[in-house]
C-alpha cells in the first residue's frame, strides 16, 4: 500500500547538501513528492521538509540511508506524530473585467487573496493544506490557468513536542 510520508531532515548548510540527499533518493529508486529547504532555529543548519510516497519499508530504508550521510545531523519522521503542514501557491489565471467578480468569489471561498492584478489575468495566493490547493486549482481550470507555482509542503510538530 502506498502511503505518504513526511521527513524533517536537519543538515549542515553548506553547498552540495541538498544534492546528496536528492541523490540518495534518486540512487534508492525513491520518489520526492516535494521537498522544502531553508534555514532553521540553529544557526548553520538547515532544515529539509521531504515528502515522499512508499511502503513502511520504503521510508524505513530512507531513514537510514539518510541518518547515514555526514551532514545529516537528525532525521524526523514527522507523520508519526500530530503535524501542521502547509503549501503555498500563486496561480495566474485569465480574467477578463467580466468574469472578475466571478473569480473574486472562488478566492474569497478559499481564503486566498489576490497579489497583482493585469489588464487580463490575476495571481492569486493561496496557503493550505495539499486537497484545499487541489480543489481550488480545479475550480480555476475553467477560467485559464496560465501558470502555477508551488513551494511544497512545509510541516512541524504540534504543541510543545520537536524534534
Amino acid at each position: 500500500m502506498m502511503n505518504r510520508y513526511t521527513i524533517s531532515v536537519l543538515v549542515n548548510d553548506e553547498p552540495g547538501v541538498l544534492q546528496r540527499v536528492s541523490g540518495l533518493f534518486g540512487r534508492r529508486g525513491f520518489n520526492i513528492d516535494s521537498i522544502t529547504v531553508g534555514g532553521s532555529e540553529q544557526i548553520g543548519l538547515s532544515r529539509m521538509i521531504i515528502v515522499t510516497s512508499g511502503d513502511d519499508r520504503i521510508i524505513e530504508q530512507v531513514e537510514k540511508q539518510l541518518n547515514k550521510l555526514i551532514d545529516v545531523i537528525e532525521v524526523t519522521h514527522l507523520s508519526l506524530h500530530s503535524i501542521v503542514e502547509r503549501e503555498l501557491a500563486f496561480i495566474k489565471v485569465k480574467a477578463e473585467p467580466s468574469k472578475r467578480p466571478e473569480i473574486l468569489g472562488v478566492v474569497h471561498t478559499f481564503r486566498a487573496s489576490i497579489i497583482d492584478i493585469g489588464p487580463n489575468s490575476l495571481i492569486i495566493q493561496v496557503v493550505g493544506e495539499l486537497n484545499k490547493m487541489e480543489a481550488l486549482i480545479e475550480l480555476l481550470k475553467p477560467y485559464g490557468i496560465l501558470e502555477l507555482c508551488k513551494t511544497g509542503t512545509t510541516a512541524m510538530i504540534r504543541g510543545d513536542k520537536h524534534p
